[in-house]
């Protein structure tokens, strides 16, 4: 019984909480949140210790009821391997972003905590919805908290135009979107992504070709804009330097990448592949331009900002080059690089409380004052430039390696964007933690307490969990991935046969 309405427990009870929240004392908000959250906590590590690793294939803890029934909108959801430990990555995160905000948020905090726990519903509702009207409205719900949130409780007076910046950039594509499922609909009669994949099957060669390709545009730009994919990134610096640290942990990434494998690659996987070379040099470019950026900073919070552009273009790079091992990792490294820097940017608030500033030229010598603190960060940045046993480097090489044979001038490439991410955060932890601050003053601040250690210590036991044990994710990961490459291979196999008679033609022609 317990299978059938976990999901729903999941969805509904942060909103629960949310209002409640709202009515209960100030001074009870943040208190309530974190129970609350732990228990969504425990609720979620139910789905990864009854999940079927045996069934290939298919959802799993579904529930589908007619919801409307003109138009058809079913109450749809399930979760796969993919989409199983991301719905625990949010669960996970949660509690660590109430804790890390307990002290820097002090000033009206039942609005933080609610929209906080009404942002983990919308993203509960985006990675277990298998309707695409469910999910639309839990795609569009998800904006909105994260906006007011960046706007209400950003840390200086660009956070109203950062917030507005970003509603727009989500918004405007997602009315594209809308437009999409409805022609969908027009064409098909269901918004099911069971039916939808089974009815798309060859019919980008039928009558409605041109509307299909259109339609995947649409998916594709609302998606692309929310990972975001270079150079559709125009809100992300001013996004995440605004942010509060449990926003921003939360405010690139998972929901966009998710929806590029599970809703365009998926969903319309011949377009997808004739978009593919275009979307591998755009992540190529993304991942060098986001680390030559991140080299010139300043502002901690703005190269922070430049390597998850970067990170999240290693990503759109593994989805797009279609194999089994490219599609693993991509998938495998949204975990790890939601953990390794959901652990930064609580690092990162950590020195802001301490300090007031993250301006590098002012920082320096944080060592010698806060040996805890460094010794969190410097394991985090090991993590995230892909140190060997880390998780993230486990990712990086699984995209690398299934990507290469496809693309091996750009992969090659992209390789140097490993290299410079090295360069731009241990160049910043040197000058952040072992410098000379500008002004020659030392540095003063107590270290880590217990609530920062709570916050951060299981992130880093996760960043080497993710490293050493990978199998144990993976399995979950190969009960459905590999069946989204086959897909592809069997769509990109036609078009690299008729590319390689024309290329032969010519070559004869010459």
């Amino acid at each position: 019984m317990l299978n059938a309405s976990i999901l729903t427990w999941l969805i509904l009870l942060p909103a629960v909480g949310a209002v409640l929240v709202l009515l209960l004392p100030a001074r009870f908000a943040r208190g309530f949140s974190l129970v609350l959250t732990l228990a969504l906590f425990v609720m979620a590590l139910h789905l990864p210790a009854h999940f079927d690793y045996s069934q290939t294939g298919g959802f799993q803890f579904q529930r589908n009821i007619l919801w409307i029934a003109n138009p058809a909108i079913r109450y749809h959801v399930g979760v796969d391997g993919l989409s199983m430990w991301l719905v625990v990555l949010v669960a996970f995160l949660a509690p660590l972003g109430v804790l890390i905000s307990w002290r820097s948020v002090g000033e009206r905090q039942r609005a933080f905590y609610s929209l906080l726990l009404l942002q983990q519903t919308a993203m509960y509702g985006v990675f277990v919805a298998l309707d695409l009207m469910l999910y639309y409205a839990f795609w569009e719900l998800s904006i909105v908290p994260l906006a007011l949130l960046i706007g209400i409780f950003g840390r200086s007076g660009r956070g109203r135009s950062a917030a507005l910046k970003f509603f727009l950039y989500a918004f405007i594509p997602s009315a594209l979107l809308l437009v999409g499922m409805l022609w969908l609909y027009a064409q098909t009669g269901t918004f099911d992504l069971v039916l939808l994949r089974q009815q798309l099957h060859g019919a980008s060669t039928g009558p409605h070709a041109a509307g299909l390709w259109l339609v995947s545009l649409a998916f594709l730009l609302a998606f692309a804009v929310k990972a975001p994919v270079f150079p559709l990134h125009g809100w992300l610096r001013d996004g995440i330097q605004e942010a509060p640290p449990a926003v921003a942990m939360i405010l690139a990434g998972k929901l966009g990448l998710y929806s590029l494998l599970r809703w365009h690659v998926e969903l319309f996987p011949t377009e997808a592949a004739h978009v593919a070379p275009l979307m591998v040099a755009l992540a190529v470019i993304g991942i060098l331009y986001g680390a030559l950026m991140a080299l010139i900073q300043t502002d901690v919070k703005r190269l922070a900002a430049y390597a998850t552009l970067s990170a999240v273009s290693f990503i759109v790079l593994g989805i797009y080059s279609f194999s089994a091992a490219s599609l693993d990792g991509a998938a495998f490294q949204i975990l790890n690089e939601s953990i390794s820097a959901g652990a930064l940017f609580m690092l990162l608030g950590m020195l802001y409380e301490r300090y007031g500033t993250f301006d590098m030229a002012r920082l320096g010598g944080v060592a010698a004052r806060l040996p805890q603190l460094t010794t969190l960060f410097v394991i985090t940045t090991l993590a995230l430039i892909g140190l060997p046993s880390l998780g993230n480097f486990v990712g990086e090489f699984l995209i690398l390696s299934g990507s290469f044979p496809a693309h091996p001038a750009l992969v090659a490439a992209a390789t140097v964007g490993v290299i410079l991410s090295a360069a731009y955060m241990l160049w910043m932890v040197q000058r952040v933690f072992y410098g000379v601050p500008s002004n020659g003053a030392a540095l003063t601040g107590t270290d880590v307490n217990w609530r920062e250690r709570a916050a951060v210590w299981p992130t880093v036991a996760l960043m080497i969990a993710l490293g050493v044990a990978s199998p144990f994710w993976m399995r979950a990961l190969d009960r459905s991935l590999p069946q989204v490459a086959a897909r592809m291979a069997a769509v990109t196999a036609p078009m690299q046969t008729a590319s390689a008679l024309l290329h032969g033609r010519t070559a004869s022609a010459r």
